[in-house]
């Protein structure tokens, strides 16, 4: 957790709606005075709609906090409901009894519930969070909802949150007799580069924040460039980078960061590299490259890694040279290693070709031996591996060989005739790398 480390009281960039952390933009300060003043006038019916992330609910919030003391209100976000379960919600949001009762009853009760707030003079409001995802049914009932009113002044305020999808359905002709009694309709607009640098600095300050700039310009400019201005997705950049600067000891969060952070919570680059991994077909060397590589991967220390390869190579190595000999499948280790890859093979042996087969948990190193007229190759003073994404050929060779120069190339070249610019390896290929300089 990185409050400690970046000396916070709480969570800057969180995810719950905290009206204390609403950066008041121009749009943001001009749509809750337009609600504000709305719901004092006694409008009816009012809309705030803007994209995903732009932080409605929090402005909403911190509406209501405006309006504590003064308004009663309900807050409802169960949008993907029936006309009954809406007006359920209201009347136990409102504190009523709604068990039991049909649409007729609950628009009864509540009726009666608005009079007595309006003889004792206070007002009733309500929230409507996610409206979009209402059915024009369920818009119909909301619109019926504005009939409570008075001689002088309407019983229940209405206030409308959605997506831009809401504004739409609102211009469909279906819905027209709503469209007509929204009086006031604010919007939120995205945050531009100079807005965002202002809303990192008022949340982090908000949470406690008092040591110098934290995210550098190159750093807020590139996050209020990928942001698009959403403050959703400025928090969420935020917030990934501050992890990543406090796992590695930055006191100051540099672009570097941010762009590492920004790669972290690529969605698209998770699906391109499920989409992109091989499909590895079984082969004879498959057991032995998923091992080098797996060593490759957590002993890459170039003495551990070495001394592990050329141990498990020579432990394979007796053990099959053993089973040519026709030695027993159960030939202890120990015996096996004092075999080297340059001894002369023994005679053929004349047990059954069942005796003389490599053990199961080698049968994917090597299916059978070779022919006895083959010439030797160099395949036990080298390895093939699989190359993994930012290897590179050098760190490769200073690794396994323990040095890159001329010599070492010339090798990696007679091993990979193919290569054609050592400089250029990809991940999925494979190189065969020599283990020594020694023929």
């Amino acid at each position: 957790m990185f409050l400690d480390y970046y000396r916070l009281r709480e969570q800057p960039f969180g995810v719950t709606p905290d009206p204390r952390f609403l950066y008041f933009s121009p749009a943001h300060r001009e749509a809750l005075a337009s609600l504000f003043y709305g719901i004092d006038a006694g409008r009816g019916f009012l809309a705030l709609i803007a994209e995903p992330g732009m932080g409605k609910t929090t402005l909403l919030f911190q509406l209501l906090k405006r309006l504590k003391g003064s308004v009663l209100s309900a807050f409802l976000f169960q949008t993907q409901c029936d006309s009954h379960e809406l007006l359920r919600y209201l009347l136990e949001a409102l504190g009523l009894e709604s068990r039991g009762q049909d649409l007729v009853q609950m628009h009864a009760q509540l009726n009666e519930f608005l009079y007595r707030e309006a003889v004792a003079g206070r007002r009733v409001a309500v929230f409507i969070d996610e409206a979009q995802n209402l059915s024009d049914t369920v818009l119909e009932t909301v619109r019926l909802l504005s009939d409570f009113e008075a001689a002088d002044k309407k019983l229940l305020q209405i206030v409308l949150a959605g997506q831009p999808e809401l504004g739409h359905r609102l211009m469909r002709p279906g819905l027209a007799q709503l469209r007509q009694r929204i009086s006031v309709a604010a919007g939120l607009e995205r945050l531009p580069a100079a807005e965002t640098f202002r809303y990192v600095k008022h949340r982090l300050q908000v949470a406690g924040y008092d040591g110098t700039e934290l995210f550098t310009p190159a750093a807020l400019t590139l996050i209020a460039e990928r942001s698009d201005g959403i403050p959703r997705n400025i928090n969420n950049i935020c917030f990934n980078a501050m992890s990543l600067g406090c796992a590695m000891g930055c006191k100051k969060i540099e672009a570097k960061v941010v762009e590492d952070a920004l790669h972290d919570l690529s969605l698209e680059s998770l699906v391109q590299k499920t989409k992109m991994a091989p499909t590895v077909t079984p082969s004879p060397n498959s057991v032995a490259r998923t091992y080098y590589s797996w060593m490759k991967t957590h002993l890459f220390g170039r003495k551990a890694y070495l001394n592990a390869v050329l141990a498990a190579l020579l432990a394979c190595l007796g053990i099959y040279v053993g089973a040519r000999g026709g030695a027993s499948t159960t030939r202890s280790s120990s015996q096996a290693t004092h075999l080297s890859s340059s001894s002369t093979e023994g005679t053929p042996s004349s047990e059954p070709q069942s005796a003389r087969t490599i053990p199961t948990a080698f049968s994917g190193v090597q299916s059978q031996a070779p022919a006895e007229t083959e010439p030797q190759d160099d395949s036990a003073s080298s390895l093939t591996y699989v190359v993994q994404p930012n290897d590179t050929l050098r760190d490769l060779c200073l690794s396994i060989v323990g040095r890159y120069d001329a010599v070492v190339l010339e090798k990696v070249r007679k091993l990979n005739p193919e290569l054609k610019n050592p400089n250029r390896i990809e991940a999925g290929q494979e190189v065969r790398l020599p283990l020594s300089l020694t023929d």
